[in-house]
Parts: C-alpha cells; sequence; structure tokens
C-alpha cells in the first residue's frame, strides 16, 4: 500500500533542473537521468611529507593539518611523513635532497690542488735557485766578496735555506704519523740553523770591526771558533725545545668534522699550542736579536757592510712571522697550512735576495769590484 502511493506520488514529480534538464519518473519509479561522482571529500588540509623534510605540527590548526620542514644540515629524513630527522654519521653528511647521508670529502692540502701545486713548484724553484747560489759561492771561494765575511757560515746559511725550502713539501700532502712528527721540529731546527748563521755573521762583524781598534781585546775572537760554537749553542735549544714536545706531547694526524661544513678536515694536531709556538717564539728571538746587533752595527765601514744586508733581511723576515700569526689563527683546515707553508717559503726567499743578491751581483756582473783594495778603502757603486 505504502509502494503503491510513494509511485502515485514520484509519477506526479516533474520539474527542470538548473542546466534546463527536465527530471521526472517513470512507471517504475525510475529517474531519467545518472548521477556522477566528480569529488571526494578527504579528511586532511596537508599534503604528505616526502623524504628530506619533518613534520610540524600547528596548535592553531585541527591536528590533520601540519606544515612540511627541510631537515637541517647534516640530518635526514628517508621516510614520508617523518616526525623526526636523523643525525648523519660523523663521516657522512646529508645530500642536497636531505633524504640520505653521504661520505664525507675529505680535504687536506695536496699535490693534486692548484694551491698544493703552486706552492710545491715555488718550492723547488727556490730549492734549484739556491743551489744555484751556493755554487757560486764555492767555484769563486777565493774571492774577496765570497772570503770577507766568513764563508762557511755563507755556505751552512745557504745549505740551510735549501732545506728550508724542501722542508716546506713535508707539509703538502696526505698527514700521517711520520710527517706529522717531522714537519714541525725540521722546520724549527733548520730555520733555527739559518737564523743563527745570520746571527753569527752580525757577531762576526761586530768582532772584525771592533778586533781593528787600538789596543782591542777582541783580535784573539777574530776567526771561525766564536761563530762555530754560537751556531752549535743556539741550534742546542731548538733542539731541547723540540725534544722535549715530541716525548710530552707529540704531534699526531686527527680528522676536523665541524671546521669546515659537509667536509672531514685531515689535519696534524700540534699536540701542544705552547710547544709549537715556543718553536716559533724561538726563532723569532734569534731574528730580533740579530736585527738589532744588525741594527747597531750597520753603519761600520764598506769592508763590513753586509749588517746592512741582514738588517733589511730581518726587517723582511720579523714582518713575514708577525703577519703569519693572525692570518694562521684566522684560517683553516688546508689554507692553515698554506699559510705556514707561504711564511716559511716568503722568509727564506727574503733571507735569499737580502743577503746574497748583492754579492752574486758583484761576483758575477761586477768583477772589478770583487777585489781586496775595493773591500778595504773603496764604496759599491
Amino acid at each position: 500500500m505504502v509502494d503503491l502511493e510513494l509511485k502515485q506520488y514520484l509519477k506526479e514529480v516533474h520539474f527542470k533542473a538548473p542546466d534546463g534538464r527536465e527530471i521526472f519518473f517513470d512507471d517504475k519509479g525510475h529517474a531519467t537521468i545518472h548521477y556522477d561522482i566528480k569529488q571526494v571529500l578527504r579528511s586532511v588540509c596537508s599534503e604528505s611529507c616526502i623524504p628530506g623534510y619533518r613534520i610540524v605540527f600547528n596548535r592553531e590548526k585541527p591536528v590533520c593539518c601540519f606544515d612540511c620542514v627541510p631537515c637541517s644540515e647534516g640530518e635526514y629524513s628517508n621516510t614520508t611523513d617523518a616526525e623526526n630527522c636523523m643525525k648523519c654519521p660523523e663521516d657522512q653528511w646529508s645530500n642536497e635532497k636531505k633524504d640520505e647521508c653521504l661520505p664525507r670529502v675529505i680535504d687536506f692540502l695536496s699535490y693534486d690542488d692548484p694551491l698544493g701545486a703552486v706552492l710545491s713548484s715555488i718550492s723547488i724553484l727556490s730549492f734549484i735557485i739556491t743551489a744555484l747560489v751556493l755554487g757560486i759561492f764555492i767555484k769563486y771561494r777565493n774571492t774577496p766578496v765570497v772570503k770577507a765575511n766568513n764563508r762557511n757560515l755563507s755556505y751552512m746559511l745557504l745549505i740551510s735555506l735549501m732545506l728550508s725550502f724542501l722542508c716546506t713539501l713535508v707539509f703538502i700532502g696526505q698527514p700521517g704519523t711520520l710527517n706529522c712528527l717531522l714537519r714541525q721540529s725540521a722546520f724549527g731546527i733548520i730555520f733555527t740553523i739559518a737564523i743563527s748563521s745570520v746571527l753569527a755573521k752580525t757577531v762576526t762583524v761586530v768582532i772584525a770591526f771592533s778586533a781593528n781598534k787600538p789596543g782591542s781585546k777582541l783580535r784573539k775572537w777574530v776567526g771561525t771558533r766564536v761563530s762555530r760554537y754560537l751556531v752549535l749553542l743556539c741550534i742546542s735549544g731548538e733542539i731541547v725545545i723540540c725534544t722535549v714536545w715530541l716525548l710530552i706531547s707529540s704531534p699526531f694526524p686527527e680528522y676536523d668534522a665541524y671546521s669546515v661544513t659537509g667536509k672531514m678536515i685531515l689535519q696534524c694536531n700540534e699536540g701542544s699550542t705552547i710547544a709549537f709556538y715556543s718553536v716559533i717564539g724561538y726563532i723569532g728571538f734569534l731574528a730580533l736579536l740579530s736585527f738589532i746587533v744588525a741594527f747597531l752595527v750597520r753603519n761600520v765601514p764598506d769592508s763590513f757592510n753586509e749588517a746592512r744586508y741582514i738588517t733589511f733581511s730581518m726587517l723582511v723576515f720579523c714582518s713575514v712571522w708577525l703577519s703569519f700569526i693572525p692570518s694562521y689563527l684566522s684560517t683553516k683546515g688546508k689554507y692553515m697550512v698554506a699559510v705556514e707553508v707561504f711564511a716559511i717559503l716568503a722568509s727564506s726567499a727574503g733571507l735569499l735576495g737580502c743577503i746574497f743578491t748583492p754579492k752574486c751581483y758583484i761576483i758575477l756582473l761586477r768583477p772589478d769590484l770583487n777585489t781586496r783594495g775595493h773591500l778595504l778603502g773603496k764604496k759599491i757603486s
């Protein structure tokens, strides 16, 4: 009875839809149109967070609403809708998408690096130039210019400068146990030999000039004995410092994962910062002493005028190493090593150029000035 009444009612339904179509029901109660479901409503207001992002909920919005925040540097997420990012292992770093960790790039001053290649080339070239200067001094060893200021000290200074240029090569390349142990100690001892030779040359100038004064008691000290003892004494001090350093807190290779983002720096830990700066400070003390003595006797007669060149060379040397300290402390990784290598090369080149260039000029280009008479009485023009 109910169905009959409903069907009768449906037969009477007849109207037009907004799109103009007529809607009515047939005798069986079926509609004359079909309905299509064109949209499914979703119960969330945020898209899923892809790998490399993490979910951050907003308290002011429904729980189904959230923000997708990218993982921080050194962190990653490899699942959809991750609530937290995971930290990469110390020897790895997150990739650009932050969805996985990759091995860190190991960074050090290598010979393949353009900076390392330039510094090593300068080192080898400087070594060759110094060797040529030594060859010139040996060939012309009996001439007045070479004999004037203790040629044995000149030989010692040139050989130590050659070794100084070569020792910079130990700083370049992959740091290991052996080269970390050797490089600072070798540099310190070799440089001490060079500076103590300069100091001995300066003292030789003082003694030689003072011995010419009437009644001087310094005549018995003229010769190679004083300079030899002075060099040995100076070297002994540096050897003691380096020995104590190596025995108590020796340098060793280590990885630094924090100074440069995304890289693992392989470097030499100096072990004791105090010992490192003691080595540098001792060399600086000898250089300052040489500068003071040479400056005080810079105006002695021309036969002893090497003091002028020593004064200038020590001024260059001290300037380089005074600028080295702030530069060294403000750099990291391979650039810190490059700063020290540059300081060694620059100061060694300063000694070579200031002390030996005038002598080589006279020996090779002005042989007329390379006479005993000129050294004793005439000025070099």
